[in-house]
């Protein structure tokens, strides 16, 4: 082996082991057994939950024991659907209000499905009832509300994430070693887009609900946001253009995020076009593109100066959530209260961006109430 090479490799083992020692320095600790079995409920059985909580079922120490949902006939028919996440063939219990959902003793965990506007009453409802939350992204559709979750889930401290199964598919997981690694240098810049083609009907204001927080930002418009973050960190500045509808639902944007040292990100998220659906990171001595979809990567392509690219293969377990799944229920059994992964932190400076991007664009941005009702 040459001596570049050697330093290289050197240089490598080096970075991981202080990357290792500083996650074993740095634990929180909620006091669970690391070999308990981690029970969870689901809140919101939608179209979403279901087929997020599949992939449970490739989850070892992880079962469906409770479902809530406003209406008792939809928890039964999604609890009757997912017999085989409960274990041992049985039913996940149905519970015909959100409240039940949390009184349960044998839930653990609940994943929050619903609206983005009902997170936050869900998410400090479980967390006062003793239980951990997973919340579906974006985490709320305010900053404040963000805030608000984060804190509760500290000073109760009860394990709290954020949804965004981008961050554990194998291939990204990947691409952050390398990034940390110096694989291609210092990073400059960062581009993601991510647009599909839907029925827009700029009439048809009842399709696009503010109360619900429908519309692209808090849909699809976070995945880009969130990867820059990943990468980046928070922005320094941000300038946002886009369509709003009269309803004040967005349906595309673009937004240049500004960072120090000149560093930037280039984003775009649409409904009115499809789009390739590619990510870039761009550094001083290579690049690595995430091919589409980069939401669900599964594999990566290093280009360095000088070098052949590389093609880094990582496939996804089930349909990929199956990751995000896996890192609450070790963390939960770890006795965990935040993921090094997705912390808190990383989400309360996603929540800021997209209410800088909100802002700009003039969307009508309707938060839910902090209580049940």
């Amino acid at each position: 082996m040459c001596w570049p090479a050697r330093i290289w490799v050197v240089r490598i083992w080096v970075v991981r082991a202080v990357r290792t020692k500083r996650l074993m320095d740095q634990p929180q600790w909620m006091g669970h057994d690391r070999g308990m079995t981690v029970r969870w409920g689901v809140a919101g059985p939608g179209p979403v939950a279901g087929k997020v909580l599949r992939d449970l079922a490739y989850v070892p120490n992880a079962v469906l024991t409770a479902v809530g949902s406003r209406s008792a006939e939809r928890a039964e028919a999604f609890a009757a659907a997912h017999a085989a996440s409960a274990g041992h063939g049985q039913v996940p219990t149905a519970h015909g209000s959100y409240r039940a959902l949390l009184d349960d003793p044998d839930v653990d965990v609940v994943y929050v499905a619903t609206p983005h506007p009902h997170h936050r009453a869900l998410a400090l409802a479980a967390l006062a009832a003793g239980k951990a939350v997973l919340v579906e992204k974006s985490f709320t559709v305010t900053p404040a509300a963000t805030r608000e979750v984060a804190a509760a889930a500290r000073a109760a401290g009860r394990f709290a994430m954020e949804a965004m199964w981008t961050r554990f598919c194998p291939a990204v997981v990947r691409l952050r070693d390398m990034v940390a690694d110096g694989a291609i240098g210092e990073v400059r810049a960062v581009t993601a887009d991510l647009g599909v083609r839907h029925p827009v009907d700029p009439a048809a204001t009842q399709s696009y609900r503010p109360e619900w927080g429908d519309g692209l930002l808090f849909h699809l418009g976070v995945y880009p946001v969130s990867f820059a973050q990943m990468l980046l960190g928070a922005p320094e500045g941000v300038v946002a253009h886009g369509i709003v509808l009269e309803s004040g639902v967005d349906v595309e944007e673009s937004a240049l995020l500004r960072y120090p040292g000149g560093r930037s990100a280039l984003l775009f998220a649409s409904l009115r076009s499809p789009s390739p659906g590619e990510a870039r990171v761009l550094g001083t001595a290579g690049w690595i593109q995430v091919p589409p979809r980069f939401h669900y990567a599964s594999r990566i392509v290093l280009h360095r100066d000088g070098h052949d690219p590389e093609t880094i293969d990582a496939p996804l377990t089930g349909a990929g959530y199956t990751h995000e799944l896996a890192e609450v229920t070790e963390r939960m059994a770890g006795g965990h209260i935040e993921s090094e992964i997705m912390p808190l932190a990383d989400t309360v400076a996603v929540q800021d961006v997209l209410g800088e991007i909100a802002d700009q664009l003039g969307m009508r941005v309707i938060e839910g109430p902090a209580e049940l009702p």
